[in-house]
């Protein structure tokens, strides 16, 4: 398509340039500045019969409204991808910045890609190994699902992220697996931690990172999950890869749509956010699955900090509605010392059953889940219940479900960030903590498995 070149700047506050006189300007397109001889990018987000409203990726430094002139490409942005980016690192434009030489592009695509046909999708049902007790026997990942991390402030997130990312694999599945990493808005530190993380341990060779850091401008974090999302659908539906996304922190990416929302002048909805963002949130996250007829995968597990740790917050409360599920991540547990701090009642995976069970995880996993749940609830309640009334006043059993909560606790939940368990092992872990209790407390397990694997003192 033919550039249009236009010299009627009428005005420059921060980021945004509105170009008056023209009436063809598509939303998200891409432009190019010229200042001074020297092109930077921008894009429309937003545009009438009059004017466009352009977003410059960077800052407007030298540009001047009677010099500079704004060339309209016609094109959404287009990005590169290939095989070869594996191993890289690119910013949240999508260039290079691990200071290699380019990479070969194979095809550009549109970053801007429409999620899923629900009509095309297959059902996920393969159970994927984190090797962290607490997600692999309560709060199953399964391939193709999208369950994010909703933590606060100041929690150990970067860490389980980054354990995750080292031990993830399928099981019984015989297909190469990949990462692509989406850090949105993070610190240099949080983004310098990843890049260490995956180098040290061999994981940066499968991985892809997009890094995205706060002093960045903020439409490149509208961009950066977009890039990632785009790589990730490239290695997955094209090579066959079965794709781990992970992307980071999407309060900062939803702090973004608020401010760029504010930028455009359009009315505010819940604590400022635009009305739309459930709707955005869903271009993004709706993006994970499987495809029928296809042998790779997309997985997602978007962490997100609760603002004031509140789960009824806009951000976390969206995410809800969209996904499948949560961890969810204890400031409690992590005062306690606990890692990782997950509290397994506060957390779901909605598609754990078809992930588990005979010949993928192991019969007995959802008694011994639904087992887990309810005893650490009960023992909960006790514990409430001994502040007020005091330990020597609870009853025996009670007493023995105060023990199980405390050693749940401190030998299931917690673990070391190093420490990769098998699910044989989690599922064992878990029937030593169960028989602390009285055979006829678990009523949830199946006899035949509870003749097998109870441990009688």
């Amino acid at each position: 398509m033919i550039e249009r070149e236009y010299k009627t700047i009428k005005e420059v506050y921060g980021p945004l340039v509105v170009v008056d006189k023209i009436n063809d300007a598509q939303y998200n397109e891409i432009v190019r500045i010229n200042v001074n001889g020297e092109e930077r990018l921008g894009q429309v987000i937003d545009t009438t019969s009059d004017f466009a409203v352009v977003e410059i990726f960077g800052d407007n430094t030298g540009l001047d409204i009677e010099s500079s002139s704004v060339s309209f490409t016609g094109e959404p942005l287009l990005f590169g991808v290939s095989e070869d980016m594996l191993g890289r690192i690119f910013n949240g434009r999508g260039e290079p910045i691990d200071a290699k030489v380019d990479y070969l592009v194979r095809e550009k695509r549109d970053i801007n890609q429409t999620i899923i046909n629900p009509a095309a999708r297959a059902m996920p049902n393969d159970f994927i190994e984190t090797g962290i007790s607490t997600i692999d026997a309560l709060i199953t990942l399964v391939r193709g699902q999208k369950l994010p991390i909703f933590a606060a402030s100041g929690l150990r997130y970067n860490d389980l992220a980054a354990q995750i990312t080292r031990q993830a694999k399928v099981l019984h599945k015989d297909i190469e697996f990949a990462v692509v990493f989406a850090g949105i808005g993070i610190t240099h530190d949080d983004a310098q931690f990843f890049i260490d993380s995956f180098r040290k341990t061999g994981a940066l060779s499968r991985a892809v990172a997009f890094i995205n850091t706060a002093d960045d401008p903020s439409i490149e974090r509208i961009l950066t999950p977009r890039l990632a999302l785009t790589t990730a659908e490239y290695l997955a539906f094209d090579h066959g890869m079965d794709v781990l996304v992970i992307m980071t922190d999407m309060t900062n990416y939803c702090e973004a749509l608020r401010e760029l929302s504010s930028a455009r002048d359009e009315v505010p909805g819940r604590r400022g956010y635009p009305g739309y963002m459930y709707t955005d949130l869903a271009t993004l996250y709706e993006r994970a699955g499987l495809i029928k007829g296809k042998n790779g995968s997309i997985t997602q597990l978007d962490i997100l900090t609760m603002p004031n740790d509140d789960i009824t917050h806009p951000i976390p409360d969206l995410t809800g509605y969209i996904t499948e599920g949560q961890i969810y991540m204890s400031r409690d547990l992590a005062n306690k010392g606990i890692y990782p701090p997950i509290n397994p009642l506060l957390s779901l995976s909605r598609l754990m059953n078809n992930g588990i069970g005979e010949g993928k995880t192991r019969a007995d996993h959802r008694g011994v889940a639904d087992q887990l749940f309810g005893s650490y609830a009960r023992s909960i309640d006790v514990r409430n219940m001994s502040t007020i009334i005091g330990q020597d006043a609870l009853s025996d059993i009670d007493k023995k479900y105060l023990a199980f909560g405390d050693a749940f606790e401190k030998r299931f939940i917690n673990q070391g960030l190093y420490e990769d368990r098998s699910i044989e092992e989690t599922l064992s872990i878990g029937w030593d903590l169960l028989s602390m209790l009285p055979e006829t407390e678990l009523i949830r397990i199946k006899t035949e498995f509870i003749k097998k694997y109870y441990k009688k003192s």
